[in-house]
């Protein structure tokens, strides 16, 4: 069974639809990415996925369950988390109090929040930090936090919104071999990104979307090599020999 289903989702505000009759389908333990040009719709399916919208029409499926509307907070005890392209941690606490909330999601022990706080900020290593304020943390390690937040709620599907954007190419590579080892850890990804060479190499699948339709979806090699996508996104560039 898969475990985010999406069918005909449909997202109009007033006169504009930003996402169109969008289907897609992630099976348990892929990683799936969303790629198309900027204003696309990809934020906006992202949203309606996670509960910020309801869609306008459509249906979406998350773990067996219909969830067409659901609460933000209801989708995240369920199991579905999600990042943000633009960050907004508590600026003014430390690290490991960032993330303890995000772990009272799954618990209503502070010692046992704490802990699952802490057991993320390793597995990201990332404990180091746990005592900097967040409004001190450098772009990357900003990231980092929001993905350990993320984390922290015991996702089954995580989606991530560029949390690559603005990082220098081996804080790219060290994100890269991070989603790796959590796809190892039984975690499903559903990914947007305009880092090529990131989504290529983490992708199982991907799906291209411009004016907020579907115009193409396949493997990797298959997306660099679609005639449509080069014209409306990838560029020359990216054709794979």
């Amino acid at each position: 069974m898969a475990l985010l289903q999406v069918e005909k989702m449909t997202k109009e505000f007033g006169g504009l639809r930003a996402v169109d009759s969008l289907d897609l389908t992630i099976e348990p333990g892929q990683i799936f990415g969303l790629i198309g040009p900027n204003g696309a719709g990809k934020s906006t399916a992202f949203n309606c996925i996670a509960g910020a919208f309801a869609p306008t029409s459509g249906k979406i499926t998350f773990d067996g369950e219909v969830i067409n509307g659901e609460k933000p907070w209801n989708l995240c005890k369920s199991g579905l988390a999600r990042t943000f392209q633009i960050v907004k941690p508590f600026a003014s606490k430390d690290v490991l109090y960032n993330v303890t909330v995000a772990s009272f999601s799954t618990t209503n022990s502070r010692k046992h929040a704490e802990e699952k706080a802490m057991a993320v900020l390793e597995s990201l290593n990332f404990a180091d930090k746990k005592n900097v304020l967040a409004g001190n943390l450098t772009i990357a390690d900003r990231k980092r936090l929001e993905i350990a937040k993320a984390l922290a709620t015991e996702p089954k599907l995580l989606l991530l919104d560029e949390v690559m954007a603005g990082l220098r190419p081996n804080e790219v590579d060290e994100m890269v071999s991070i989603f790796q080892d959590l796809r190892k850890q039984g975690i499903t990804i559903f990914i947007i990104e305009h880092i090529m060479r990131a989504i290529m190499a983490l992708s199982d699948h991907i799906v291209v979307i411009q004016f907020g339709k579907k115009i193409a979806e396949g493997s990797p090699a298959e997306i660099a090599n679609d005639e449509r996508v080069i014209k409306a996104y990838l560029g020359d560039d990216y054709v794979v020999a």
